[in-house]
């Protein structure tokens, strides 16, 4: 009787429910059945399940029109895409979910209302039964809809979630994957919302999401409603807790980097579930997150990793959504799935090194680096969607966001340069799949780079991503683990700027020799010592303020015997 369902709660849901209720609401299942008791918080909800999918495509004839509109076409060819995409949404939306599925939806609804005590705004979130497995990252191709009021609301929700399984870039994703198109069934997870929009959310991972290393939380957080981190909208505030000293009581921030968190996502009144405003000046030189919230996330990120590690039955680190209610002051986890970039890659396995071969210039930009490639190519800029149409393959896109929708022509780019976003948005995620040199966060790449003119984006200089001009020569060293000897005496690294450590760690080594704490200082810390030593008791007020700042905020100041990335000057 169990695949005649169409409904689940998520208190009947575990991950061995995948291609019932696809990876994300199978996810939400285990983490709200084993994973609650442990601390965890985890919110209440149920989900539709495929059978219900399906039970749609057998109403009026969907499943032939749709088989119909799919009849063999060429996914790269943009114009033809966009045109069968269209056409296969409108076909759902204009079948109607048969009834017995309404009814079940609204009953659903009713028992969460009565569990909760209230009437509740509602996230309704896509879950594709191919999504988040471990050799794909399919999240994010199909919609979410949030702030979502009422039973007839709830049920136009669930509508569209069934219609953008044909978005443009599902579409081309599951053609690239080889899948049919009919293949993949959608699930809709219905939640109680939680109120970040008056706090915050993000993502975080149990890796560092550039290198792969394993023993850091990377965490990221904006104010308001989560989609815009991942939409790279913002360039959020960001987060580094080592593990292993998390594991014995140490409150173990290794880093943390103040963002600029310029707009945020708030609920709207009237006809709009949601809209952007301005972020206050006063919040944006704050940090979103209290040191108690981010420990208290680290930790049950270790938690979560642990049991689908177990589950596994190897490590397997974990990409975790977010978010803190205003309302109440809790933390919530509203998603988990295998990280799919590093996590499949044998730890044994080659690494490479990138390396420019020529001094190069001063940067023409510069920007938070994703990966540790270089690439070389011409500019193209593209400020919507119409412009895609002219990137030619080995170009650099540089772009303002990217958007889902651009993912068949981001594939054969060079390299990917925005204005905006940090690590977690789209184009950092898509360029870490696919393997593309990316910066994210320049602030004026469409402004300062022109079309056409020839550019190395360079992300293998640290944590801080350049762009210069021309075609500068690089090499790329592969070093394998296996063909390294051993040897007597115990190669060890000389380490001089901690931004470079996570990725140096894959390279074999005995440890450290020697950490330069000049460069460290330099790189790292950003103020001179004894500008340290004499504060507050400095002359120069500027110096006293910007270094009260950097303390209290987390932010490099640059001047008054403070050092920035390229001053070396003692403090006068």
């Amino acid at each position: 009787m169990g695949d005649t369902q169409v409904v689940l709660e998520f208190a009947e849901i575990t991950l061995k429910d995948l291609p019932r209720v696809g990876g994300k609401n199978a996810s939400l299942g285990e983490l709200f059945r084993h994973l609650k008791p442990h601390g965890v918080v985890v919110l209440d909800g149920f989900a539709t399940t495929a059978v219900a999918y399906r039970r749609l495509l057998n109403t009026g004839g969907l499943d032939a029109r749709l088989r119909a509109i799919f009849s063999p076409f060429d996914p790269e060819n943009l114009q033809e895409l966009a045109r069968r995409g269209e056409r296969a949404r409108a076909a759902v939306l204009e079948t109607p979910i048969p009834e017995d599925v309404r009814e079940a939806i609204v009953e659903a609804y009713r028992r969460l209302c009565g569990r909760l005590g209230r009437e509740p705004e509602l996230a309704v979130r896509s879950s594709a039964t191919a999504e988040d497995l471990p050799e794909a990252s399919f999240a994010g191709a199909a919609e979410t809809f949030l702030n979502v009021r009422g039973r007839e609301g709830l049920l136009r929700a669930v509508h569209a979630c069934f219609s953008s399984l044909f978005t443009d870039r599902a579409i081309s994703y599951r053609a690239r994957l080889g899948y049919d198109q009919l293949q993949v069934a959608l699930s809709v997870g219905i939640m109680p919302m939680v109120r970040s929009d008056k706090a915050s959310s993000g993502v975080m991972f149990t890796l560092d999401t550039e290198s792969g290393f394993r023993d850091v939380v990377t965490i990221s957080g904006t104010y308001g409603l989560g989609e815009f981190i991942v939409q790279g909208v913002v360039s959020p505030d960001e987060w580094t807790v080592f593990k292993p000293t998390l594991a014995t009581g140490h409150r173990s921030i290794i880093g943390r980097r103040l963002g600029s968190k310029e707009v945020r996502l708030v609920y709207a009144d009237g006809s709009k579930a949601t809209r952007s405003e301005p972020t206050p000046a006063a919040e944006r030189v704050q940090f979103c997150l209290s040191d108690d919230d981010v420990l208290t996330l680290a930790r049950w990120a270790c938690v979560i990793e642990d049991h689908y590690s177990r589950v596994a039955g190897h490590p397997q680190p974990m990409d975790i959504e977010w978010a803190k209610d205003a309302v109440t002051g809790d933390l919530v986890i509203v998603q988990a799935r295998p990280e799919t970039v590093h996590s499949t890659k044998k730890r044994t396995a080659a690494a490479e090194m990138f390396r420019l071969t020529a001094t190069p210039g001063t940067p023409l930009i510069t920007g938070q680096a994703v990966g540790e490639k270089i690439g070389v190519g011409r500019v193209r800029i593209v400020r919507d969607l119409t412009a895609l149409n002219t990137v030619q393959a080995g170009e650099v896109l540089v772009a303002e966001i990217t958007d889902p929708d651009w993912e068949p022509v981001m594939r054969r780019v060079a390299a990917i340069v925005t204005d905006k976003g940090g690590r977690t948005a789209h184009a950092a995620i898509v360029s870490r799949e696919f393997g593309l040199p990316c910066i994210v966060g320049t602030e004026h790449g469409t402004t300062t780079l022109r079309d056409g003119d020839e550019v190395t984006v360079c992300c293998a200089e640290g944590a801080e991503g350049h762009v210069y001009a021309g075609a500068i020569p690089f090499e790329i060293d592969r070093v394998k683990a296996a063909d390294v000897p051993q040897t007597r005496t115990k190669v060890m690294l000389i380490v001089g700027d901690p931004n470079q450590a996570f990725a140096l760690s894959a390279i074999p080594n005995a440890g450290v020799g020697l950490a330069r704490a000049e460069f460290i200082i330099t790189n790292h810390i950003g103020i001179h010592p004894m500008a340290l030593a004499r504060y507050p008791q400095l002359k120069d007020a500027q110096a006293v303020k910007q270094i009260a700042g950097r303390i209290q905020r987390g932010r490099r100041p640059r001047r008054g015997g403070v050092l920035s990335e390229t001053d070396h000057r003692p403090l006068e």
